[in-house]
């Protein structure tokens, strides 16, 4: 059994941390080693104590968590919890792991937590793919497509379209699990029903995000994630 990955909490707002310490009881990969609601007291810990994992608020009285963060140790990862949308693409340009936006809910928290497991077993370094093998609607029938040809994928009832440059191939399966297979810092999800590549995205505004000359919906509760991400390449 792997060692379980050491977390500490830093968050102004003592339910806030209650929320977080409540939601690692219920993943057994994680265990609370420490909490705080001041970060100078946060610091003292870290120069004492080695750790994995930092659940890390933004706006707190002395010390903001951005502060916070450039002085940890490079190993930890870094998954900050606030209320405040506008800090996240600075967040990312941290190398953040992630950035739960208060309030939210378990389901939210644990794909995050799984991120961190990801970048822990792996060092950190995320192995790319340059394809993956897709399940037609033929028996036992895959097919090959180039992970640099996938413009958007499209979610459809019981089955998910993936649609390339020069095609379309239709598979039985679930956007959740078509996500799941693909490299995750190549791909963002921007709606309950698309998930897009980042590399053919032609532009975007508040509502769409235009990829392969088509007009695609931005979800309200993908705006904040969707921005952080483009907002690494942005000039």
């Amino acid at each position: 059994m792997s060692p379980k990955l050491r977390c500490v909490i830093v968050d102004d707002e003592p339910p806030a941390i209650r929320l977080v310490e409540n939601y690692i009881k219920k993943v057994p990969s994680l265990e609370l080693v420490y909490t705080t609601t001041k970060p100078l007291e946060a610091i003292a810990y870290m120069e004492r104590h080695d750790f994995d994992l930092i659940f890390l608020d933004i706006q707190m009285p002395g010390l903001t968590g951005i502060q916070l963060s450039k002085i940890l140790q490079q190993h930890i990862q870094v998954i900050f919890t606030t209320a405040y949308p506008e800090f996240a693409v600075e967040s990312y340009r941290l190398n953040a792991t992630d950035y739960l936006l208060k309030p939210f809910e378990f389901e939210r928290f644990y794909q995050a937590v799984k991120k961190v497991e990801a970048k822990h077993v792996s060092g950190g370094v995320e192995e790319l793919k340059d394809y993956v093998f897709v399940k037609t609607n033929s028996k036992n029938s895959f097919e090959k497509a180039q992970i640099s040809d996938i413009l958007y994928i499209e979610g459809l009832k019981n089955y998910v379209a993936i649609h390339l440059s020069n095609k379309q191939v239709v598979t039985y399966s679930t956007l959740k699990a078509v996500k799941e297979s693909l490299p995750g810092s190549l791909f963002v999800q921007i709606h309950k029903s698309y998930i897009v590549a980042l590399s053919h995205i032609e532009k975007t505004d508040s509502i769409s995000v235009y990829v392969g000359g088509k007009d695609l919906p931005l979800g309200q509760s993908f705006k904040s994630d969707f921005f952080a991400r483009i907002g690494e390449s942005k000039l």
